[in-house]
């Protein structure tokens, strides 16, 4: 990522879907329940759909009743940014460190010890199935996906 260099408005309008660019560029909201990875229930991880900078994995995704993918917690915390929103509702943004890509955001009534639910957008992200994760280059990643067997 650290030869990443984000293209520009016009080279993303070009790339992205209009939803893709709304949502990551604009800070715009998908709808819930019609959006690509809601209920998405395969193993693999999602990245920022600009640089492909790894963001979240399916072992931490659970079903929020949202209508959007969400998630415990970020694969890595240095790969998001957060910023907190300046309106009544004080919400606080999720963005991709690298893309600065409007992700969703992050509230404070998610299961597990941290309780935190990152909110996300399927428009964001691109989803790759941990079976493609070393043709994407990514294979350092498929030790989460590692079944551990239990012993009694």
């Amino acid at each position: 990522m650290s030869n990443f260099k984000k293209p520009d408005a016009e080279s993303l309008k070009i790339k992205l879907s209009r939803e893709q660019f709304e949502v990551t560029q604009m800070c715009g909201t998908e709808p819930p329940f019609r959006n690509e990875y809601w209920d998405n229930k395969k193993e693999g991880i999602y990245v920022d759909v600009i640089s492909g900078e790894p963001l979240f994995c399916s072992v931490d995704k659970y079903d929020s009743g949202t209508g959007w993918p969400s998630f415990t917690k970020p694969i890595d915390p240095k790969n998001i940014t957060y910023k907190k929103e300046n309106d009544h509702r004080q919400r606080i943004e999720v963005r991709s460190f690298t893309a600065d890509s409007h992700l969703g955001h992050v509230f404070d009534d998610g299961p597990g010890p941290e309780g935190q639910r990152y909110c996300m957008n399927s428009a964001s992200m691109r989803f790759i199935p941990v079976d493609q994760l070393k043709t994407e280059g990514l294979e350092r990643y498929l030790f989460m996906f590692e079944k551990k067997d239990s012993k009694l």
